[in-house]
């Protein structure tokens, strides 16, 4: 899936209005999908307290919204940008590649939480389809 150059640059935009609070989106994004889609806690048995805004779930969301702010900067090659990264889901964290969608769910929904002015239907439509290429990317290695 690409992105026109109009998407790449809503892309840009809005990441740049909500980067600064990239920490508290993917602690609530990731606390969301642990509690709507309980299934995706088996991968998380390792943490002692999963519960909703716990510490290792602040941990671990800043290093999945770095990896949004690097596909970010990597949008024109999300496939080579993310390489590395689809590398470690697919062999070393072994994540079921049908996660992503729900992930890239509750982030959309904390967007537009967060940021109701921001998140113009323009905004929503080009960071889905962001997210779903980037979805794709992750799951290169998958194949």
């Amino acid at each position: 899936m690409s992105l026109s150059a109009q998407e790449k640059a809503d892309v840009k935009n809005l990441w740049n209005k909500i980067s600064k609070s990239s920490d508290a989106i993917g602690a609530e994004a990731l606390g969301r999908l642990l509690a709507v889609y309980s299934p995706t806690r088996a991968y998380f048995k390792h943490w002692q307290d999963l519960s909703y805004g716990s510490e290792p779930i602040r941990i671990h969301s800043r290093k999945i919204m770095n990896g949004i702010a690097l596909a970010v900067n990597n949008i024109n090659d999300l496939k080579a940008g993310l390489a590395d990264l689809s590398q470690y889901h697919a062999f070393n964290l072994k994540v079921d590649p049908a996660n992503f969608p729900l992930m890239n769910h509750c982030i959309l929904v904390v967007i537009s939480m967060m940021f109701p002015k921001e998140f113009t239907p323009e905004a929503h439509v080009a960071f889905d389809k962001f997210l779903c290429a980037v979805t794709g990317a992750l799951c290169e290695k998958y194949r």
